[in-house]
């Protein structure tokens, strides 16, 4: 007489135990489509999975700050090349003013004294509410007027710092999107020179107009060059935006091999976890049934 022994039925269990906790596992990874859910399914790779999401999270911080470069750099650009209008414009005043009469002259001044206001208003531009040209004294306005008893101003001075606030935009840099203090000093002397044109088209003598040309062309050419300056650090903006792109999409790609399955070959060990289940169970079944019918015999 053969009776089924406890050691025996301890083995199948175990062994229907095994096999079920596989098909879950496998049942996971088909719906998930990933095949690593917590350290211990593959500890090294788990590993290099935390090592690669820092890395992502890393450059993720490193596109924030240069979105909000870009932003700043696109809001300066606009501001000193309204500025730089006024400056073209400033210009064809000054040659309309060397042949000046006082009619005209009085006229123009008008025209200038409404383009000293603008060039202020640009100076003091905000983004976010922070002063773009105050440099890292953003909080107050960098160009501060003197006005006569009038309202009219007779004089700007520069009040920012010296430099702006730098970002870090990728592993090792930093950039300002700022312009310097020197640049925004260059916009102080301007808006004086628009100063001391307005007050030359007052005199209607075209030889005193004629003399604050040279100043006027000064300042237009350093208001090109800065222009270009801040022109560079967008380009720069936007190769490094370019390129720490590539690199989120190389490291998804490296986490993508270390985490994600293959469904086809997921579909077969799930296929013969359920055989083998099956099959363990039915010889089982077959095993003790024989042996309950010898017990009977």
């Amino acid at each position: 007489m053969r009776i089924p022994n406890n050691s025996f039925s301890q083995t199948l269990v175990s062994q229907l135990q095994k096999l079920t906790v596989k098909q879950s596992k496998l049942h996971d990874e088909a719906a998930t489509g990933q095949r690593i859910t917590d350290p211990g399914d593959d500890p090294a790779a788990f590993t290099r999975v935390l090592q690669l999401q820092a890395e992502k999270q890393q450059i993720q911080q490193f596109a924030k700050n240069n979105n909000r470069a870009h932003d700043i750099s696109v809001s300066s650009f606009a501001a000193v090349e309204s500025v730089k209008k006024l400056s073209d414009r400033a210009g064809e005043l000054a040659v309309l003013g060397s042949g000046v009469t006082s009619t005209d002259g009085w006229a123009y001044a008008a025209e200038t004294n409404q383009m000293i206001e603008q060039a202020l208003q640009f100076g003091n531009t905000q983004y976010s509410g922070e002063h773009l040209f105050g440099g890292t004294k953003s909080d107050t306005p960098p160009f501060t007027a003197t006005r006569d008893a009038s309202g009219n101003i007779t004089g700007v001075t520069y009040t920012g710092a010296a430099t702006g606030a730098e970002f870090r935009i990728s592993e090792g840099t930093k950039l300002s999107p700022f312009t310097n203090g020197t640049e925004n000093q260059k916009l102080a002397d301007f808006m004086n020179n628009l100063v001391s044109l307005r007050d030359a088209l007052q005199t209607g003598n075209a030889g005193v107009v004629s003399a604050v040309r040279p100043s006027l062309e000064t300042s237009e050419n350093e208001l090109l060059v800065t222009i270009s300056s801040i022109g560079a650090k967008q380009t720069r903006l936007e190769s490094d935006a370019a390129q720490n792109e590539a690199r989120f999409s190389e490291l998804e790609k490296l986490t993508g091999a270390e985490t994600d399955v293959d469904l086809s070959q997921v579909i077969v060990k799930l296929t013969q976890a359920q055989t083998a289940y099956e099959a363990a169970l039915k010889s089982g079944s077959q095993i003790l049934q024989m042996s309950l019918l010898d017990y009977v015999r």
